[in-house]
């Protein structure tokens, strides 16, 4: 009895913790949004209407794991252009920093500078401004600006061939 009621205890536990994370659900509408890109350039959501993208968040440029979703991404990126989705990445990084790990990885994505936090805490990936760094979440986009996927728990070596075999799922 003991054992059957803290199961229960976790799982509701766990289910605050998930709502607090502030989380998308798949058919939300994603909101709108504005950031500067690695060179300089602001980058919109509405430059992206009509266009399905992979919007990942990363906690930090240049770091183990970002590298290796990174280059993930990079490595699969013709294969996500195939079929059809653009891929940009969001961190808390200043431009310059995104600027340096696009060229040291030579990633053929734009990394986008989130510095005040608006959108991660928005789409839950960060609990408030004061947080240090992104939390390792992505979305997939629709075209008409819907929430297609939620990655709230991204595997760095894996993700780029999450994204892929839940692209193949939903093709026609």
């Amino acid at each position: 009895m003991m054992r059957t009621f803290l199961v229960l205890a976790f799982l509701v536990l766990n289910a605050a913790v998930a709502d607090a994370n502030g989380l998308l659900k798949v058919g939300d509408p994603f909101p709108s949004w504005s950031l500067v890109d690695q060179t300089g350039k602001t980058v919109t959501s509405r430059d992206l209407a009509g266009k399905k993208y992979l919007l990942w968040f990363y906690p930090k440029a240049m770091t183990s794991g970002c590298t290796a979703e990174g280059n993930g991404l990079r490595d699969k990126f013709a294969d996500l252009q195939k079929a059809g989705v653009d891929v940009l990445g969001v961190s808390f990084d200043p431009p310059q920093d995104n600027a340096r790990f696009v060229q040291a990885q030579q990633f053929p994505f734009r990394l986008l500078s989130d510095t005040d936090r608006t959108l991660a805490t928005a789409v839950g990936a960060a609990d408030s401004a004061q947080q240090p760094v992104a939390r390792r979440i992505s979305y997939l986009i629709g075209p008409d600006g819907k929430v297609l996927r939620v990655y709230g728990a991204v595997t760095p070596a894996t993700h780029a061939d999450e994204v892929l075999r839940d692209l193949r799922v939903e093709a026609p």
